[in-house]
């Protein structure tokens, strides 16, 4: 057999189902598109069945209209079904959301896949989705893409109470039992799966997540600096991505009330979009060290993350095991200082030591966040220490190749598993 014949044995139809993708800039969105493209690139046919844009604005995008739409982004056939889309992502609003794409999931074309790859979170949609695969006579595999467990942010953000978040867990644990495999991008999510919701350990793989830019830029950082209004004094310690509930920036616009008080160098600046952004520019009113940005296009976002003094994750007290933030593999290819304003038991906590990329003061304590900024301002060797390890962290760990072979194999496996 010659190498074609080979490649043309192993070339699967692999349908990925998820709500969020290009263009939008961040959450999952990036990842399942990084992860359809790869997937085609090592010669797999890629269909994808998305929502229309919308996230973090919570609004449509622009240039985006109709009930169904296709489309073909860097060789991928990409598919897209309207849906609603709450003007405020509340819980009765997202579950709307999730629900209005999973019913149109029900009867969207698919594609004949070998494999159907299901990215969560919007639970119920894939649980609507799994409907559809199970009273399929000769069903493709299926493999389910965590990336934030449902049940646990239901959990931890207090949302609904204790009666939801059980529900919430029986529903998730139901959904994951019934997929062929599933990939976890943490080894807490893993734990997790296996021993609260009773997941076969033996059915769930971790592939991390990985770093989906290039490498930062090295030029343009003055002037992208003069250009935001950041003096050359300003320590400045930015927040990239959502403005939403579980991050909990109420601690931000604090500590920078604190640094006014004491007329501290730190600059607070929060870029991005999401349902809070609002309601944390009106607690931000005669604030003089904070600052918000508008989402930037992808050279200047780098740029961006490159000039900031240090980078910020700043999360609720009691988010511990939601959610990866996604921001941290953006955060360490740019090469700069990260202060996580975290739980010390948390998953992002576990990261910020894992990768030796960053220091951790406590959640919702704004004075250690500010004091911390300073320290690291007074001490450039330590700051620089922290960026090395960050970006060894992002070659060695968060290599894009390395991630795309393992979901090779393992939906390659998935669909040998089901004589695909």
């Amino acid at each position: 057999m010659n190498n074609s014949e080979i490649e043309s044995n192993r070339r699967l139809r692999i349908t990925i189902l998820g709500i969020n993708y290009s263009p939008e800039p961040s959450g999952n969105a990036p990842y399942t598109t990084s992860l359809a493209e790869g997937l085609r690139q090592v010669g797999h046919e890629v269909h994808v069945v998305t929502g229309y844009p919308h996230y973090p604005e919570w609004t449509l995008k622009q240039g985006y209209s109709g009930w169904l739409s296709n489309e073909e982004i860097n060789g991928v056939s990409v598919t897209r079904l309207r849906h609603y889309i709450p003007n405020k992502p509340t819980t009765i609003g997202r579950l709307h959301m999730e629900l209005s794409f999973g019913v149109r999931l029900l009867f969207a074309k698919w594609h004949k896949p070998d494999v159907v790859l299901v990215v969560s979170p919007a639970l119920f949609s894939c649980a609507l989705a799994m409907v559809r695969i199970r009273l399929r006579p000769n069903r493709p595999a299926v493999a389910m893409w965590i990336q934030d467990l449902y049940s646990r942010g239901v959990v931890e953000t207090g949302t609904g109470g204790g009666r939801l978040g059980r529900f919430a867990t029986s529903i998730e644990s139901k959904i994951l039992c019934s997929a062929d495999g599933i990939a976890a991008i943490h080894d807490r999510f893993k734990s997790h799966m296996v021993k609260a919701l009773e997941v076969p350990e033996d059915q769930v793989k971790v592939i991390r997540n990985w770093t989906h830019l290039p490498a930062s830029p090295t030029t343009g950082i003055s002037e992208l600096r003069d250009r935001l209004g950041w003096q050359q004094t300003d320590v400045v310690v930015l927040h990239a991505g959502n403005m939403g509930k579980k991050q909990g920036l109420e601690n931000v616009i604090e500590a920078a009330r604190i640094a006014d008080a004491r007329n501290s160098p730190v600059r607070f600046v929060l870029m991005g979009d999401g349902n809070q952004r609002r309601h944390l520019e009106s607690l931000a009113s005669g604030i003089e060290r904070i600052s918000f940005v508008d989402s930037l296009p992808d050279a200047d976002f780098q740029c961006a993350l490159v000039a900031a003094d240090a980078l910020l994750v700043n999360e609720l007290p009691g988010v511990k095991d939601m959610a990866v933030p996604s921001k941290l593999t953006s955060y360490f290819n740019a090469g700069v200082p990260v202060i996580a304003a975290t739980d010390e038991d948390s998953v992002t906590a576990y990261e910020i030591e894992n990768s030796g990329g960053g220091v951790r003061v406590d959640a919702a304590d704004p004075l250690a966040l500010v004091m911390m900024a300073e320290e690291l301002a007074k001490d450039p060797s330590r700051g620089a220490k922290l960026a090395e390890n960050a970006l060894r962290f992002r070659h060695e760990t968060l290599s894009e190749a390395v991630a795309v072979a393992h979901y090779d194999e393992f939906i390659t496996n998935l669909a040998t598993s089901r004589g695909r």
